[in-house]
């Protein structure tokens, strides 16, 4: 894995896809405003994931995405996260030259996740996963379908053999959530820690 000690905070890849699971995007992104060790995040959203924001948090449009989707509990724009259009496979991310510590697809379609398994990177979302796989950097890819079938499983191996971790938008229940958006918090919590950044509010099982 490629040491980016030198650099003080991190810098994030976020990408969300047509995949239902928008109230998960919300809570992580909202995670990582709040995160002092990251320092950026450029967030690109498929044309697909727009369409099921607006079915599942009734966001409209492009226009402002991540203030949108970081309301009501973050009322100014954030200076943090800069939006990336999927249609330009010119920006930052999609070179290898640009220093970029871990990237997260939530939710990730099967669609997508075919794509990247198989080096389709004809849109910026799988570009940038591409040169993290060639680059050994961080890419969580949190896979929301069900059931799975023979295609969806081979792909899945096949992005986890490139060096992804297949992270599925799976919650868990034993702690209890009170509320979806108490579930979504925890699952972001638990991607965060998985790219070396643990929430010290996360729940921790103690036996």
């Amino acid at each position: 894995m490629p040491d980016h000690s030198s650099r003080s905070l991190q810098t994030l890849t976020v990408a969300t896809t047509g995949a239902s699971g928008s109230l998960f995007l919300k809570q992580f992104l909202l995670a990582v405003e709040r995160e002092p060790r990251i320092g950026a995040v450029n967030f690109v959203a498929s044309d697909s994931a727009l369409r099921v924001m607006a079915e599942e948090l009734g966001l409209k449009g492009r226009a402002h995405l991540a203030t949108q989707l970081l309301a009501p509990e973050i009322k100014k724009p954030s200076r943090k996260i800069q939006l990336q259009a999927n249609a330009d496979i010119g920006a930052n991310i999609a070179s290898g030259s640009y220093p970029v510590d871990a990237m997260v697809v939530i939710p990730c379609s099967v669609g997508t996740l075919a794509r990247i398994a198989h080096g389709d990177a004809s849109h910026l979302i799988e570009r940038a996963a591409d040169v993290c796989l060639k680059e050994q950097r961080r890419l969580v890819l949190c896979v929301r379908e069900t059931p799975l079938n023979k295609i969806h499983i081979r792909n899945m191996y096949r992005a986890a053999d490139a060096g992804a971790t297949i992270f599925p938008l799976i919650p868990a229940f034993y702690y209890r959530p009170a509320s979806l958006e108490q579930m979504a918090q925890e699952f972001a919590s638990r991607v965060l820690a998985h790219i070396g950044l643990p929430q010290s509010h996360a729940y921790r099982w103690k036996g």
